[in-house]
């Protein structure tokens, strides 16, 4: 049990350090920066989600989720932009959850 439980955090850690960032192209003025996907201005040093779950601050973005690549073969994967992550579950079953075995950065 304490494998599986292991295996599982590093499943959900692991693929945050690979998570895939850009610099964004947003204006900058007198200590904001504009946000380029939804236009919204912050000043410098803040940190916000935009619109499109990217965590960003003034000088990068990066997703703010991880793609399962591996699960059952009877099971789907949705993503909800509420929450910026995937729901893996029962294709038969909403109501089901899934055990992911690996995730990737966007």
């Amino acid at each position: 049990m304490k494998y599986l439980l292991l295996a599982s955090l590093l499943c959900v850690l692991l693929p945050r350090c690979w998570a895939a960032c850009y610099v964004p192209n947003g204006l900058k003025v007198l200590g904001y920066c504009q946000d380029s996907v939804d236009k919204t201005w912050h000043p410098e040093g803040s940190k916000w989600r935009n619109s499109a779950c990217n965590d960003c601050t003034c000088d990068a973005c990066c997703n703010a989720y991880t793609t399962p690549v591996r699960f059952p073969e009877d099971c789907m994967k949705e993503f909800d932009h509420v929450t910026c992550e995937y729901k893996v579950f029962k294709k038969n079953d909403r109501s089901q959850p899934c055990l992911v075995s690996a995730s990737v950065g966007k």
